[in-house]
């Protein structure tokens, strides 16, 4: 079998049931938020470190104070994504939180098209529409369960917000660096501080239970090394828009995992908000991938 053929997207397909474990295990333990974010960045770190050590740690000489200072605050924004949406599934399903979450796209765009000037499109402004009007239904459905189901709504979009910051903040970073280099330091600093964030508020970092535990090696290994490292594997062979459209089925992982073992049912709000969600950022995705083949066909003419 080439791996230029089906492997690649067999590894993608784990990849999908791997990151759609992380509000599984989330659930599953009874720690506070900020102490599962911090172990599963722990954790994250440490498993990384003997590669880095090996291949990568020469390379941090050749990172400028200005990627440094993006890399900084790439790692607080990641570590303050993982406290409100880990907190998010405190109150909301998991179901409203990982549909939410995946909106990441959309406060992109609109990232860039602050920061960076970007032209919005009609498509974009169109999928921005589509998303927010899926936000909506979501969060109507849910307040009609509960006031707290609601709130844990806004936390997810928040946490949507802190993941574009820091791609955002580090995209140019990881264009120049490799992978392990980058990610070993933005994982770092989002357990530095997410120490000192569970320090402050006083949360106990031992004397947990075993299930704990567990848990929080597991989204260290699953969701976070294994989902994540299959994705940069299959771009060796696979473009980054099929991924992107891939990783936009998580949301379907974790809702039928969550039936499977929490019992989690999904009401019809939730259905509706989530397909217009997921069909707005899929017009964004592939009008994006349309411009894209449009302005290389000249080039492609010339030749």
């Amino acid at each position: 079998m080439k791996a230029s053929t089906s492997l690649p997207y067999i590894a993608l397909a784990i990849g999908v049931i791997a990151v759609s474990t992380s509000a599984i295990l989330v659930k599953l333990a009874t720690a506070p938020s900020a102490v599962i974010a911090f172990y599963r960045l722990l954790f994250s770190t440490l498993f990384i470190l003997p590669y880095f050590l090996w291949k990568s740690m020469p390379e941090l000489k050749t990172f400028t104070n200005k990627e440094w200072l993006n890399s900084i605050i790439a790692g607080v924004f990641l570590a303050l994504h993982f406290i409100l949406w880990f907190e998010s599934l405190n109150y909301t399903s998991v179901a409203s939180s990982v549909v939410l979450v995946t909106l990441q796209p959309i406060f992109s765009f609109i990232g860039t098209y602050f920061f960076f000037h970007e032209k919005i499109s009609l498509h974009a402004f169109f999928s921005a529409i589509m998303a927010a009007i899926g936000s909506i239904i979501i969060s109507w459905g849910d307040f009609q369960i509960s006031g707290m189901a609601l709130l844990g709504d806004f936390l997810a979009l928040a946490a949507c917000i802190m993941i574009t910051a820091y791609l955002l903040f580090g995209q140019h970073v990881r264009k120049k660096h490799s992978l392990t280099a980058y990610t070993f330091i933005v994982y770092g600093i989002s357990t530095v501080t997410l120490f000192f964030y569970c320090v402050l508020l006083q949360y106990p970092l031992v004397r947990y239970s075993y299930n704990d535990w567990v848990c929080f090696i597991l989204l260290a290994l699953i969701p976070t090394l294994l989902g994540h490292s299959l994705f940069n594997w299959s771009l060796k062979w696979i473009s980054t828009n099929v991924i992107s459209v891939t990783i936009l089925f998580e949301p379907i992982g974790s809702i039928i995992l969550a039936y499977i073992f929490l019992g989690e049912s999904v009401i019809t709000s939730q259905i509706i908000g989530g397909m217009i969600i997921i069909s707005g950022i899929l017009l964004f995705v592939f009008e994006k991938k349309f411009k894209r083949i449009l302005k290389e066909e000249p080039s492609n003419i010339n030749s």
